[in-house]
């Protein structure tokens, strides 16, 4: 049985190591090589990240790519993607080229509003508390002036705080809604402190002030914090073209259109569907959003909760036919940033930012809802012509003949001969064996 460790985090990364594998992996030497393998030969580099988060042992690669050709808003752009798995880059390419020839995606910031809540506890009566927070509110927008003056000197800052009655949802639950508008930056650092600072400011003014309102009111701060889902933080990325550019060599431009509406359509009815609808949606969305330096699991939730703002959990995406023009568009929420965080620490997040030409946080997020709406497209034009497995499957041949260990010449007659040829796990592995004998 494996006994508690005290003082770990004091460790060096070497010490660290070694207690791991002493502890879990038997005493094995080549778990130690391959933790070391991955760590950078350039010292300040390698400290740089081990000084991101704590307790690091080593370095956890994602590929790096870029998918050309994306024509959005008259400007060609290559986007960053970071991403393990096979044949998404691959998609977005694809789907890239298909519309560069159909007049590219539009892509458009409808609203950058971000927010966070005070959430406390208020035990009296309503009326009680509505004018206790007109009577302080005031002071409220005071007491972050030192904190927000450089987000104001740059345009930004909070927009306004609201009491807002949650007592039908939780008994005695009450919040103060907070708005902010955060430029380049996220902004979580400067939101959070904003709420902590309203949250200290609330409970004292509440001894202080509440005897002079009632005798038996109390109220208690339970917490403060920003909130990941913004649905008046978004953005609207969309294609249109006449009907008759749609006809590829599987189907004519209006069975194409129909068929890609019924899939939406689908989506939109069956959460099953939905679901994986969304998840070849967020293989786009999380690729740039990583290659960016952005906080994915942040925009993963919020855009999950938007996907379920009717009641149910739905497609991200839309199309229709209007005359003879087919459209097809995503709104989602965004809240990222180009400045603070890892964008300006991380070394690829700098060449990232440079590939996209050093875009503002309003750029970067017209041209992710434009990565996320292309791998759908992409996902969605191979459901409805040749089935997801083909494609799929021919990006992951790489990884299964890697995993055979097949040699340079195997991987050359594999790549031949599966150009015309099913690619399946058991067929790789049948050719590969039949090679070596």
């Amino acid at each position: 049985m494996v006994k508690p460790i005290s003082g770990f985090s004091k460790l060096s990364k070497e010490k660290k190591i070694q207690w791991l594998i002493s502890t879990y992996c038997q005493g094995e030497d080549s778990i130690s090589k391959i933790l070391k393998s991955y760590w950078n030969t350039d010292t300040k580099l390698q400290q740089l990240h081990d000084e991101f988060i704590e307790n690091t042992i080593s370095n956890f690669y994602l590929p790096l790519a870029i998918a050309p050709n994306f024509l959005i808003n008259g400007k060609i752009y290559t986007l960053p993607m970071a991403i393990e798995e096979s044949s998404v880059v691959a998609a977005a390419s694809n789907a890239a080229k298909f519309w560069l020839e159909r007049g590219g995606f539009k892509a458009k910031v409808l609203s950058t509003t971000k927010n966070g809540q005070v959430h406390f506890n208020f035990f009296g009566k309503k009326k009680e508390l509505v004018l206790f927070f007109n009577t302080i509110k005031p002071k409220l927008l005071l007491s972050i002036a030192a904190i927000s003056k450089n987000m104001v000197n740059r345009g930004g800052g909070l927009l306004d705080i609201v009491l807002v009655d949650k007592t039908k949802d939780l008994e005695n639950y009450y919040q103060l809604h907070c708005t902010f508008e955060t430029l380049d930056a996220m902004g979580a650092n400067f939101i959070n402190s904003c709420l902590e600072q309203f949250a200290k400011t609330l409970q004292e003014e509440a001894i202080y002030f509440m005897p002079f309102i009632t005798s038996k009111a109390r109220l208690e701060v339970v917490m403060s914090i920003l909130s990941n889902y913004v649905p008046e933080c978004l953005v609207r990325a969309e294609v249109c073209c006449p009907i008759s550019d749609l006809t590829t060599k599987e189907l004519k431009g209006k069975d194409f259109a129909e068929k890609i509406i019924r899939a939406i359509a689908i989506a939109k009815a069956e959460p099953r569907r939905a679901v994986t609808h969304n998840k070849g949606i967020m293989n786009g969305i999380d690729a740039v959003v990583i290659a960016t330096g952005n906080d994915f699991r942040a925009v993963e939730a919020g855009i999950h909760a938007y996907a379920s703002k009717d009641g149910r959990y739905s497609s991200l995406t839309h199309a229709e036919i209007v005359g003879d023009q087919f459209h097809y568009w995503i709104e989602i929420p965004l809240a990222i940033g180009t400045v603070g965080g890892l964008t300006t620490l991380h070394p690829l997040v700098k060449v990232a930012l440079e590939i996209l030409q050093k875009p503002s946080a309003k750029d970067v997020m017209q041209l992710i809802a434009v990565a996320g709406l292309a791998q759908n497209f992409a996902a969605i034009k191979s459901l409805v012509t040749i089935g997801i497995q083909k494609g799929h499957m021919k990006m992951h041949l790489m990884n299964i003949l890697n995993q055979m260990q097949a040699s340079a010449i195997e991987k050359k007659e594999a790549i031949e001969y599966f150009k015309k040829n099913t690619v399946t796990h058991n067929a790789v592995v049948t050719f590969i064996e039949n090679l070596r004998k």
